[in-house]
């Protein structure tokens, strides 16, 4: 496997490493050399792309990539990835045998707390859900046209050795903000590196949930994060009355469940099947505070 990673962030990371020692060749993009000795610890030949025009030194190791890994959310202009290989996929990745486009399941928008999965019509709501649901459909066409699998791999909220309700209780940050009915659904970051990896080991296209089995109330989550940490949890808030910046509060405007059968069918089995085991994975390893 000759391996190519576009924004090796947290997430792409985590698939470098569950990857490790199955690629001839890994390299992944950033856009600042100041994290290139970050990527070579995962074992990646860094890179570096801010979304324009693909430089001679990222085309040549392209022209002999087989899976191709996009981590890059849209921004205003769209996905910009798309732009740089619309001519073609086999023009600049002839030997390419497989595509893992990380989205979100934003892109379902509302459901008043009803469970999803693959099957159900998305109606994104945020303009970044938006543009997401966008990516997907040209990633789509692009592969169909060059006959290739796409993985579309839709992530929920992402959490993981220093990002997660552990360090932020920690920081004094933490808010217990109440909802009436409001559900969200985790993916710990090393369920998107192994489910991400099933998935380019076997060549398997499709569109895949990769989230963990049980949505829950976020003030939930702040609430054990306390009880592990030993301390008490911040007071309880109301969600109407709170000061939260408009993004922040856009979050909330949806609300589902999200099943994640499929992923588990094609045989992947969590290491962090729910919230409480993530943080107490990472309780107990000392990775909470990253």
């Amino acid at each position: 496997m000759n391996l190519m990673i576009f924004g090796a962030g947290f997430s792409g990371l985590a698939i470098a490493r569950a990857l490790a020692g199955e690629c001839d060749f890994a390299g992944g993009t950033t856009r600042s050399e100041t994290r290139f000795a970050e990527l070579r610890a995962a074992d990646l030949s860094p890179f570096l792309y801010d979304g324009g025009s693909l430089t001679d030194n990222l085309r040549e190791p392209l022209a002999e990539v087989s899976h191709l890994l996009m981590s890059i959310a849209p921004d205003d202009d769209g996905d910009p990835l798309l732009e740089n290989l619309g001519a073609g996929l086999k023009q600049i990745l002839p030997k390419l045998e497989w595509i893992g486009y990380l989205s979100t399941v934003g892109v379902y928008g509302d459901h008043g707390g009803a469970w999803v999965d693959e099957d159900t019509p998305c109606r994104p709501v945020s303009k970044r859900s938006v543009a997401r649901r966008a990516a997907e459909d040209q990633w789509a066409r692009l592969a169909a046209e060059a006959g290739v699998p796409l993985a579309t791999i839709r992530l929920s909220g992402i959490y993981g050795p220093g990002r997660n309700a552990l360090k932020t209780m920690q920081a004094g940050k933490a808010r217990r903000l109440i909802k009436p009915g409001q559900v969200f659904n985790r993916i710990h970051v090393a369920d998107i590196g192994g489910a991400t990896a099933l998935l380019a080991r076997q060549n398997l296209g499709g569109i895949y949930n990769v989230t963990d089995d049980r949505p829950a109330p976020p003030q939930h989550v702040v609430e054990y994060a306390a009880k592990l940490l030993g301390v008490q949890p911040p007071p309880e808030m109301d969600f109407d009355t709170a000061d939260l910046s408009p993004m922040a509060r856009s979050f909330y405007g949806e609300n589902k469940r999200v099943a994640n059968a499929r992923i588990k069918a094609a045989g992947y089995e969590f290491l962090n099947p729910d919230y409480e085991a993530g943080l107490d994975n990472l309780w107990r390893n000392g990775e909470w505070a990253g």
